[in-house]
């Protein structure tokens, strides 16, 4: 076997041990949303007297949301394709368009945060509140996170190229934009839509 053919084999079993981790990540992730869910779907109805998800929520105000996230999920996929391609540039843009996406989705979840603390349903005014803000506001901490990943990993791609490792980085932040956008699928439909409506 020469060297170049081991280091590629290298280089692949190095790609499927990272993917394979960051998966065991996700899960675990996932676990910790499926308890936040749960906790939700007992308290949703203790509004005690305050006001419920159908007076709260804005459904059109979340449905531009949802567009934003799915549009990051979608430019977050071409990014890792050209990245595995190894064209730098459109790999810069794809994930600038996808930080822009990522960036107005939580600006609009702040705002409403912000709106409902302004008019007195902070999430000290009923546990149905406590159990939203939580579970929310967790899924908006994972995208602060992400946002800052991408500035992170796009930095050494703009300055060095589309190195192995870089390649590796960013197949891992796409999983992690389309399970974001999974998890906001969920809370869409069960905080947002039927919440928004019972």
């Amino acid at each position: 076997m020469s060297h170049a053919h081991t280091a590629d084999y290298d280089g692949e079993d190095v790609y499927a041990k990272t993917l394979f981790g960051f998966w065991v990540y996700l899960f675990t992730d996932f676990m910790l949303f499926a308890t936040l869910f749960a906790t939700y779907g007992v308290l949703y109805k203790s509004t005690f007297g305050g006001p419920s998800g159908a007076e709260l929520f804005c459904l059109s105000y979340t449905l531009v949301q949802t567009f934003f996230l799915l549009a990051a999920s979608i430019t977050s996929g071409v990014g890792a394709a050209m990245a595995h391609r190894h064209q730098r540039v459109p790999t810069l843009v794809w994930f600038g368009m996808t930080f822009l996406l990522g960036l107005c989705f939580m600006g609009m979840q702040m705002q409403e945060f912000s709106h409902l603390i302004q008019t007195g349903n902070s999430f000290t005014r009923s546990a149905f509140l406590s159990a939203f803000f939580t579970l929310v506001g967790t899924h908006t901490l994972h995208i602060f996170f992400g946002l800052l990943w991408i500035l992170v990993l796009l930095f050494p791609v703009w300055r060095h190229g589309l190195t192995k490792r870089c390649v590796r980085r960013l197949s891992c932040l796409k999983m992690f934009w389309q399970f974001l956008n999974v998890l906001w699928i969920f809370i869409f439909s069960i905080v947002y839509l039927l919440g928004g409506t019972t």
